[in-house]
């Protein structure tokens, strides 16, 4: 019996020492496998590029819409300068402000 004993004490071991030898590069395999997946599907993975993607185009063009309300804001400012105003655009507002117009005046709603 004691022959039966020791043939399964070194075939555990040699087992052991196998598994204790393969634990490395298992855990090193699991963290690259780890990292890969998040590199591929994580929210800054390669598959959400295509999102990012589209959400740029989207975006520049709330931009460009956002651009051009500035430059009309602008060039308004532009016209009320107290230096120089032009008299037009003081006249409109004064209109709009206090709600009067002549009574020989159409007014046209543009919204």
């Amino acid at each position: 019996m004691a022959g039966a004993s020791r043939v399964r004490t070194t075939r555990s071991s040699a087992f052991g020492k196998v598994m204790r030898r393969a634990a490395l590069p298992a855990l090193g395999l699991t963290i690259m496998a780890f990292f890969g997946a998040y590199a591929v599907l994580g929210p800054n993975g390669i598959l959400a590029y295509g999102d990012y993607k589209k959400q740029l185009a989207r975006r520049e063009k709330q931009f460009t819409a956002l651009d051009q309300k500035r430059a009309v804001l602008r060039n308004r400012v532009a016209l009320l300068d107290p230096d120089h105003a032009n008299p037009d655009m003081v006249d409109e507002m004064v209109r709009k402000e206090l709600n009067v117009a002549h009574p020989d005046e159409v007014i046209v709603p543009l919204k």
